[in-house]
């Protein structure tokens, strides 16, 4: 049961150390901002120098870093009403084919005898075009035994991070079988669900690990293979690339401690709806690379860029392949990004609308279950299910 009594007791005691937390965040977050303001002044060359002679800054300069500009490039276009921003939108994203894909999974449960898992993936594609016209469609995996077989060394969490894979890896052939179908046709761009940076990949079994980084490589393959751009959407990013750059290039300039301040949240006051960061390489350090696995690396392919989606919330963190700002169409990808934050409030309508494709429900999982067991009585197959985990079901 909840008892806002003992809760509000409990909060009273923390509340000293809940005001000297948002007190050090302001103090540092000030640090940062003057960080921020000395990097505006130099130019390429000079931020460079700064960083020369550390392997993995978080982040490094591009042709876009122009002495004495502000590193947030203000967003031209300014509305009355949302029905102008829309127009606005509709424009842009005419004739453009944007894509996104997104996945859901139903992990192994111990409840049952027989170990099942699945993915299912759905994708929305939105030509914009006159008639209205667009594709929703999935795509559902089921992983069998075999597929989910626990090896001595893995522990107990192996079937679901095999699952979780999975689904990482149809996403990517999702979005690598639109892209191959689309390049050089009409103007394309697929979104992404997440970061193009995989840093949660560092502490994975090395075949673990590797897979993850073929299938991301292979999307920017693609990408930069059919000319289509691929954009990294991550809404909340608690990522320090930047942050960690201006500890390094600030030098003496009172930023010594490792950033615990995010870059979204150090930006956020500073911009306006449509405002962009100008882009940086990730240069992060994950020690995804450690291991010797140098022919693997491919982060210096991947740039960042904060972009503003909503008035009040931090900006969103893009990552988007470097061929982008090599070929002058990094601002172009932008607009469509924007445009499609307009047409769904803030945040990719294509994503949302991927995401409401692929969505499993509680309910999903209690039909895909019913139909599991109706598929192994068919093959004589006996599915038990504990008790214990019966009973609890059938009280909540």
């Amino acid at each position: 049961m909840f008892s806002r009594r003992h809760v509000m007791a409990a909060l009273e005691a923390k509340r000293d150390r809940f005001t000297a937390h948002q007190r050090q965040a302001w103090e540092e977050g000030e640090r940062y901002r003057q960080a921020l303001d000395a990097v505006a002044a130099m130019s390429c060359t000079e931020l460079e120098a700064r960083l020369a002679g550390i392997p993995q800054p978080g982040a490094r300069p591009t042709a876009e870093r122009v002495a004495g500009r502000s590193v947030i490039l203000p967003f031209g276009c300014r509305w009355d009403n949302h029905r102008d921003a829309r127009a606005w939108a509709l424009e842009v994203l005419a004739g453009v084919t944007t894509v996104a894909a997104d996945g859901s999974q139903i992990t192994p449960q111990r409840e049952y005898g027989i170990p099942v898992g699945a993915v299912q993936v759905g994708w929305f594609e939105n030509p914009h075009t006159t008639d209205g016209r667009y594709v929703k469609d999935l795509r559902f995996e089921v992983l069998a035994p075999d597929e989910l077989a626990v090896d001595d060394d893995a522990g107990s969490s192996f079937p679901n991070l095999r699952v979780n894979l999975r689904r990482f890896e149809l996403e990517c052939e999702t979005l690598i079988a639109c892209m191959e179908r689309l390049g050089g046709a009409a103007p394309a761009l697929c979104f992404f669900d997440g970061s193009l940076v995989l840093s949660f990949a560092a502490q994975m079994r090395p075949a673990y690990r590797h897979a993850y980084v073929r299938a991301i490589r292979r999307l920017l393959d693609t990408s930069e293979e059919m000319r289509v751009p691929v954009v990294g959407y991550i809404d909340t990013s608690y990522a320090t690339d930047l942050v960690a750059m201006l500890r390094w290039a600030a030098g003496g300039g009172g930023v010594t401690e490792a950033p615990r301040i995010s870059d979204g949240a150090l930006l956020r006051d500073a911009m306006a709806w449509g405002d962009r960061t100008e882009a940086f390489v990730c240069a992060r350090q994950d020690h995804l690379f450690d291991r010797g696995e140098e022919a693997q690396r491919y982060y210096e392919r991947v740039h960042v860029v904060y972009l503003k989606t909503t008035a009040a919330n931090a900006p969103a963190r893009l990552d988007v392949p470097a061929w982008l700002l090599e070929d002058g169409r990094l601002d172009w990808v932008l607009d469509v990004v924007r445009a499609e934050c307009v047409i769904g409030a803030g945040y990719p309508y294509a994503i949302a609308t991927a995401d409401a494709v692929a969505v499993i429900t509680a309910q999903d999982r209690e039909r895909f279950y019913r139909t599991f067991q109706e598929f192994t009585h068919q093959l004589g197959l006996p599915l038990r299910y504990a008790r214990k985990a019966y009973s609890k079901r059938q009280r909540r």
